[in-house]
């Protein structure tokens, strides 16, 4: 077993010693024995796979441990960090995330409260982005320009987020969660991917 902590920052002022202490008093705490830490300077909107977690994801083995300091240090998108969490869980990784007291190998409450964060965190990511394009549409509208969806059949307003979407499915976050985010019904959802399917 190996334990590896992964440290990341946006810009060249932030460092990451406070974060090196916590890791290894909470490595101290866990008896995970000595800390090989990944530290990177990039934003978090790059994507994990072309980081140095990716490819430490990659090298990684069964029961290696991974901590990070908090979640948003994998990724700035939730679907990301749904994804590192899968992977991890996948390859027998045990990851341990310091401030959500999160750790995917544990079953209490606490791990169960922090995945409906996610898909809470992500329901106000969508509420945003709604928000932000009825502003856009009512200024497209202000300025006479037509509005209204291309005709014809098949079309679906959850079409521009197919990718996402099918990342989720993959995923396995529950399509209840799924339907929220996307300000669609259960129903819908499973009727769109089942266009998909027989498409």
């Amino acid at each position: 077993m190996t334990t590896y902590a992964y440290l990341r920052v946006s810009t060249i002022e932030q460092n990451t010693e406070k974060n090196k202490l916590d890791v290894l008093k909470f490595a101290n705490s866990k008896k995970l024995g000595n800390v090989e830490f990944i530290e990177e300077q990039i934003s978090g909107k790059a994507n994990f796979k072309n980081r140095q977690l990716g490819a430490l994801l990659e090298k990684m083995k069964k029961d290696d441990v991974l901590i990070v300091p908090e979640l948003s240090r994998i990724a700035r998108s939730i679907t990301q960090i749904f994804e590192v969490i899968d992977i991890t869980k996948q390859k027998g990784i045990i990851l341990y995330s310091i401030k959500e007291d999160f750790s995917n190998n544990d079953k209490s409450i606490t791990s169960t409260v922090t995945t409906t964060i996610f898909a809470l965190v992500a329901q106000i990511e969508r509420d945003l982005i709604s928000l932000r394009t009825k502003e856009a549409l009512q200024s497209k509208k202000a300025q006479g320009v037509k509005l209204g969806r291309p005709k014809g059949k098949g079309k679906s307003k959850l079409d521009d987020n197919k990718e996402e979407i099918l990342k989720l499915v993959e995923l396995k976050v529950p399509k209840t969660i799924i339907a929220r985010q996307y300000n669609t019904s259960t129903a819908n959802l499973h009727g769109f991917l089942k266009n998909i399917i027989y498409k």
